[in-house]
């Protein structure tokens, strides 16, 4: 497996890799594509879960998720890359045969790496709480519109002076207090919601399209009164995965997006009840 660097150049490579990904083998449920897409180590990282090994844990886990939505579809509204790195927002949808055909969409934020052939790596994260949801009332969430050409976007190289401003402001415990940073989906007029009052922050992943920065964190702190289920709950130390993508402009955050693991960590405090 290759460790070179990779260039703005390779860019548009890395696009038409990731257009075989969403069109080849997820939109057409075919995992024989995977073999010529992933390396066999390909390890994805999402919440607390490691999936490590194309043609094991990870195919079973997609192919569950084909069977649970025989009609599965994957729309990418944002993609961003370096030539090295990869970004992608998008959204899942389809009806799920263990809910009696109810449907949903709900969007994902994704941190690709690859070698120049095929990808290597990948931190995700879904929103799996607003699924549940929809699933549950059986009332989906529309789909929101796609990027007009994602696979005609033009590669930008890195932009170290963004990655600052978005360290900085991820440190000060910001991420779902800024004003045009859209966390889960309140997008569709859903409240927003303050999860953690942060004490501190581990970042996974940081890295630069240009003036869009891309990043997977977790957040240790004190759980929020918004996401309390009972007042026992408030204050209780929790620890919480986001991965987002927000747009840097003049020094400052201008706009993004945010997707946190707020299923995972709602069972985690279910479980201490």
């Amino acid at each position: 497996m290759s460790s070179l660097p990779l260039s703005v150049a390779q860019g548009a490579a890395f696009l038409q890799l990731m257009k075989r990904y969403v069109v080849d083998y997820t939109n057409s449920h075919d995992q024989t594509e995977t073999a010529g897409i992933m390396e066999a180590d390909y390890l994805l990282r999402m919440g607390e879960h490691v999936v490590s090994g194309r043609d094991g844990a990870y195919a079973t886990a997609t192919r569950r998720q084909f069977e649970q939505f025989p009609g599965l579809g994957l729309t990418v509204h944002e993609i961003h890359t370096s030539g090295e790195r990869l970004v992608m927002r998008f959204s899942e949808h389809g009806a799920s045969v263990r809910h009696a055909g109810a449907r949903a969409a709900w969007g994902g934020i994704a941190l690709y790496s690859w070698n120049g052939s095929r990808l290597t790596a990948n931190w995700v994260e879904q929103d799996y709480l607003s699924r549940a949801a929809q699933l549950a009332s059986g009332v989906a969430h529309p789909v929101e519109p796609p990027a007009v050409a994602p696979w005609d976007t033009s590669p930008a190289a890195p932009e170290e002076r963004a990655v600052h401003v978005v360290r900085d402001w991820l440190e000060a415990g910001e991420l779902a207090s800024s004003a045009g940073v859209v966390c889960d989906d309140a997008w569709n007029g859903t409240a927003p919601v303050r999860i953690v009052e942060q004490h501190s922050i581990v970042i996974n992943e940081l890295f630069s399209c240009g003036p869009v920065v891309a990043f997977h964190v977790v957040q240790h702190g004190a759980l929020a009164g918004d996401f309390a289920k009972q007042p026992a709950e408030i204050g209780v130390p929790v620890k919480l995965h986001s991965a987002g993508l927000v747009h840097v402009v003049g020094g400052t955050i201008a706009h993004g997006r945010v997707v946190r693991n707020r299923l995972d960590l709602r069972r985690a405090l279910d479980r201490r009840a």
